[in-house]
């Protein structure tokens, strides 16, 4: 599935070299952070991410226009609506998270990609594999979560 950053000639070439990386590649702390290994491996990984949720969304849109919510039975049709629900808000959070995923991608192309938009300090390897959408270190996340917590309680 073709993704908007594959689209110009440049971002063509760059998914091209993302392909060239070792399929067995993992970052390391041990090399410099930020390298173009990395680089493109998290770049690849956040391709990859939102190909995925574009794929799953699809699957629902064809989905939805396949099946028909005209059960017999009202108590199932209430079932399926409930489903259906469910379903429509779990994309609805997924579209969300596409826009944090093209956020990270466009921080990938401007350099400033797996560094602490708070502190500018880089954020653990192993954060940005578990969330590779993460804009802050844990310990920066976990302050402004505070703040936040201290903001609502009053």
């Amino acid at each position: 599935m073709a993704t908007a950053l594959n689209s110009t000639p440049t971002s063509k070439k760059i998914a091209d070299q993302d392909d060239r990386i070792d399929a067995d590649y993992r970052p390391s702390p041990d090399e410099e952070f930020m390298n173009a290994a990395q680089t493109a491996y998290f770049r690849r990984k956040l391709i990859d991410w939102k190909d995925s949720i574009l794929r799953e969304a699809q699957g629902t849109l064809a989905h939805l226009q396949t099946d028909s919510l005209r059960e017999p039975d009202i108590t199932d049709r209430a079932s399926s609506e409930t489903d259906w629900s469910i379903e429509l808000r779990t994309r609805d959070r997924q579209r969300k998270l596409i826009s944090k995923i093209d956020a990270a991608l466009r921080r990938i192309e401007e350099g400033e990609y797996g560094y602490c938009e708070v502190t500018g300090e880089p954020i653990s390897l192993a954060r940005l594999e578990a969330r590779p959408i993460a804009t802050m270190t844990v310990e920066a996340q976990e302050r402004h979560e505070r703040q936040e917590k201290v903001s609502r309680d009053e």
